[in-house]
C-alpha cells in the first residue's frame, strides 16, 4: 500500500509538469511564426547580393582553371624551342635522334594543343562573364582576357601550320623521306643475274639486309605511317627497288619478251626461246623475287602485311613477271603444231617446278592480278597440250594423201612420228603427259587410267602403218615400192630396245624384221635377178661346135644396156639404215659379179682374135663390183649426217610444213 501511493504521487506530480510545457510551447510556436515572416522578408532582399556573390566564387575557379592551363601551355613552348634546332639539322649525321626528337616534336605540339583547347575553353566563359555588365565593368579585366585568348589562339595554330607544307613537322617529314630514299639506294645492289648462272642452275647469294640498316628504315617508316604518309614511303620503296630490280634483269638478255604476238604462229622459231624462257623465270623466281619478298616483309614487317605485301606485288610487276607469263600464254595461243605439245609440256615442267615458290611469293589481295594471270597460263596450256594430244592419229591420217619420198627412203613423217612418240613415252615427257592429262580429265569431272597414253600412241603407229601401205602403192615402179617398204619395216625394226618398240612388244618388232627380209628378196628377185639369165645362158661347147663370137658380143651389150639403165634408174634410190644398206648391196654384188666374172672369162676366150669384140667391153670386174657398192647411199648434201641426231635437233631442220596439225581435225 505504501509503494501504490508513493506512486500515485508521483504520477500526479509529472501530469503538472507536463501541462506547464504544453503552456510553454503555446507561447514559443507564436514566437516563431513571427520569425519565420521575418527571415522571410531579409531572404528577398538578400537575394541580390547571394547571387552576386555566387557568380564571383564560380568565376575565381574558372580563373584558377585558366591559369594552370596557361602555366602547362608555357612549359610545353619552351620545351619546344630546343627541339626546333635539332629539326632543322640533317638527319643523316644521327637519324636515331632525329627521329627521337621528331616524335617529342610531335608530342609536345599536341599537348600544347591539349592545353591551348581547355585555357581557350575558360577563358571564353569568363570572357562571356565580363562582357555581362550586370556583373562587372571592368574594362581592363575584359582587354586582359581578350589578349590572353588572342594569344592561345595563336599558340594552338602553331602545332596545325607544324604539320602543313611547309611547317617544321613537316619539313622534319620530308627530310626523313629523303633519308629513307638514301639508305634503301645506298643498300640496293643489283642481284648478280648472269646467262651463265642460269645454264647451269647456279645458287645466286641473296644478301643479307644489315640489322643496323633495318632498324632505321623501319623506325623512319614507323615514325611517317604515324602521322598518314606510309603511302608515299610506299612510293619511295617501289621506285628504287623496283629500279635496282630492272638493274638486276639487265645481266639477261629478255629481248624476247617483247616479241610480237604474230610470230609465235611459228612455233619452231621461238622455240629456243622457250628454254631460255624456262631458265630466266626460275632464276628470276628463286632469287630475284625471293630477295625482294624477304626485303620488303623485313622493312615493313611492324607495319602490317598488307603494306609489305602491296610493295612486293610492285616491285615483282617491274621485275617483269607478267611479262613473262604473258610469253608463256602467247606459246599457249599459237597455231597448233605436234611439236608445241612438247613445248608446253616444257612450260607445264616449269610453272610446276615453281608452284611452291609462287604460293609463297603471290599469296594475298595484293597480288591477285599476277595470280590471275599464271591461273590462265596453266589452264591454256593443259588444255592446249591435252587438245594436242588428243587430235595426234587424225592429224597422222590427214597427212596420207601426200607424196611418199622419190627415193624410196623413209618418210620424214615416220622418221618423226616414230622420234616424237618415244619423247612422249620417255621419262621426260611421259611423267608431265600424265600429270597434265589427270588434271585436264578431273576438270570434266572424269577419272585418268593409265592406258590413255598407250592406247593414243598404238593410234598414231596404226596410222601410220596404213599411211605406209596407201604412200606404197602411189609408185609406178614396183620395185622401188620394195625398197620403200623394205626401208620402212627396217626403221620399225630397228625400234627394238625404245620406248615405242618396248610398248608395241617384241611380236611386232619381229614380224616387221621378217617383212624388211620379205621385201628384200622381192627386190632382188624383180631387179638384179632379171639380169642374171643374161650372163648364165648355157652354152653349149665343145670341140666340135663353137660358139659364135657374134652371140657372145649381142649377149654382154644386151646386159651392158639392162644394167646401165637399172643402175640409172637405182642410183637415187636410198637405203636409210647402213647395216640393211650393206647387206643388200653384198647380196647384190655375190649374185652379179661370179656371174660377170664367168661370163667374161668365155667371153675374152671366145673373142680372143676379135678386135671389135674388144671394143664392146664397157666394164672391168672391178668398175662392176665398185658401182654396186656405191648404190643406195644417203645423200649426205641433201639429207644432212647419216648419224643419228638428237630428236630436238632433227625437227628443228624440217620444213615448217611437216605434220603440222590443222586447227580442228
Amino acid at each position: 500500500m505504501d509503494n501504490i501511493e508513493a506512486t500515485r504521487q508521483y504520477l500526479k506530480s509529472s501530469l503538472e509538469i507536463s501541462g506547464a510545457i504544453a503552456s510553454a510551447l503555446d507561447d514559443s510556436g507564436s514566437r516563431l511564426e513571427i520569425l519565420s515572416r521575418k527571415c522571410q522578408s531579409l531572404e528577398a532582399s538578400l537575394r541580390p547580393i547571394c547571387t552576386q556573390d555566387f557568380s564571383f566564387l564560380d568565376m575565381g575557379d574558372r580563373i584558377d582553371g585558366v591559369l594552370c592551363s596557361a602555366a602547362a601551355v608555357l612549359k610545353v613552348f619552351d620545351a619546344i624551342h630546343p627541339l626546333e634546332n635539332s629539326l632543322l639539322a640533317d638527319p643523316s649525321s644521327d637519324l636515331c635522334t632525329y627521329v627521337s626528337d621528331t616524335k617529342k616534336f610531335e608530342e609536345a605540339l599536341k599537348l600544347l594543343t591539349d592545353n591551348c583547347t581547355l585555357a581557350l575553353g575558360w577563358l571564353q566563359e569568363i570572357l562571356e562573364l565580363l562582357q555581362d555588365k550586370a556583373v562587372v565593368s571592368n574594362e581592363f579585366s575584359l582587354l586582359n582576357v581578350k589578349k590572353s585568348l588572342r594569344i592561345l589562339q595563336e599558340l594552338q595554330a602553331m602545332e596545325e601550320d607544324a604539320h602543313l607544307d611547309g611547317g617544321l613537322l613537316s619539313a622534319a617529314f620530308d627530310k626523313l623521306e629523303v633519308e629513307f630514299k638514301r639508305l634503301l639506294k645506298a643498300n640496293s645492289l643489283p642481284l648478280p643475274l648472269s646467262p651463265l648462272t642460269s645454264s647451269i642452275n647456279q645458287q645466286t647469294t641473296i644478301p643479307a639486309l644489315p640489322a643496323s640498316l633495318t632498324g632505321k628504315l623501319q623506325a623512319i617508316i614507323e615514325r611517317l605511317h604515324a602521322n598518314g604518309r606510309l603511302d608515299r614511303i610506299k612510293s619511295i620503296y617501289v621506285e628504287v627497288r623496283g629500279m635496282n630490280a630492272r638493274r638486276s634483269l639487265q645481266a639477261l638478255d629478255l629481248s624476247y619478251l617483247e616479241i610480237p604476238t604474230a610470230k609465235f604462229e611459228d612455233i619452231h622459231s621461238i622455240e629456243s626461246h622457250i628454254e631460255q624462257w624456262g631458265k630466266h623465270l626460275k632464276l628470276v623466281a628463286n632469287h630475284l623475287l625471293e630477295m625482294e619478298y624477304r626485303f620488303s616483309g623485313k622493312i615493313f614487317e611492324k607495319i602490317g602485311a598488307d603494306a609489305w605485301k602491296g610493295c612486293f606485288a610492285k616491285v615483282a610487276i617491274d621485275s617483269k613477271i607478267l611479262s613473262f607469263l604473258q610469253f608463256g600464254i602467247n606459246v599457249a595461243r599459237s597455231k597448233t603444231d605436234p611439236i608445241k605439245l612438247l613445248k608446253l609440256l616444257d612450260i607445264f615442267s616449269i610453272l610446276n617446278d615453281l608452284r611452291l615458290k609462287f604460293n609463297q611469293l603471290f599469296s594475298g589481295e595484293a597480288c591477285e592480278e599476277i595470280r590471275t594471270v599464271t591461273k590462265d597460263l596453266i589452264s591454256r596450256v593443259i588444255n592446249g597440250a591435252c587438245e594436242i594430244f588428243w587430235q595426234l592419229p587424225a592429224q597422222v591420217k590427214l597427212q596420207r594423201p601426200s607424196s611418199p619420198p622419190s627415193d624410196g627412203s623413209v618418210p620424214r613423217l615416220v622418221s618423226f612420228v616414230t622420234d616424237y612418240c618415244n619423247e612422249l613415252l620417255g621419262d621426260t615427257y611421259k611423267p608431265l603427259l600424265t600429270q597434265a592429262l589427270e588434271i585436264h580429265l578431273s576438270w570434266r569431272n572424269e577419272a585418268y587410267e593409265e592406258s590413255i597414253i598407250f592406247a593414243q600412241v598404238f593410234s598414231i603407229v596404226k596410222e601410220i602403218a596404213v599411211n605406209l601401205d596407201a604412200w606404197s602403192k602411189a609408185y609406178e615402179d614396183i620395185t622401188l615400192s620394195y625398197v620403200f617398204m623394205m626401208n620402212n619395216h627396217c626403221h620399225f625394226h630397228n625400234l627394238r630396245d625404245t620406248m615405242l618398240g618396248n610398248m608395241m612388244g617384241d611380236s611386232w618388232l619381229k614380224a616387221h624384221e621378217q617383212y624388211e627380209d620379205y621385201y628384200a628378196a622381192l627386190y632382188l628377185k624383180h631387179t638384179w635377178g632379171k639380169l642374171l639369165p643374161i650372163l648364165n645362158k648355157k652354152d653349149i661347147l665343145s670341140v666340135a661346135v663353137a660358139v659364135s663370137s657374134s652371140d657372145m658380143a649381142k649377149r654382154l651389150n644386151t646386159f651392158n644396156v639392162a644394167f646401165d639403165e637399172m643402175y640409172k634408174r637405182q642410183s637415187n634410190w636410198v637405203i636409210s639404215d647402213e647395216t640393211l644398206r650393206e647387206k643388200v648391196r653384198k647380196h647384190i654384188v655375190e649374185g652379179m659379179v661370179p656371174s660377170y666374172r664367168s661370163f667374161m672369162k668365155n667371153y675374152s676366150l671366145t673373142m680372143e682374135n676379135d678386135e671389135k669384140a674388144v671394143k664392146c667391153t664397157k666394164y672391168t670386174e672391178q668398175n662392176l663390183e665398185k658401182m654396186l657398192w656405191s648404190l643406195f647411199e644417203m645423200k649426205i648434201t641433201k639429207y644432212g649426217s647419216m648419224k643419228q641426231v638428237h630428236f630436238i635437233s632433227k625437227i628443228k631442220q624440217m620444213s615448217a610444213q611437216l605434220f603440222t596439225l590443222a586447227t580442228t581435225v
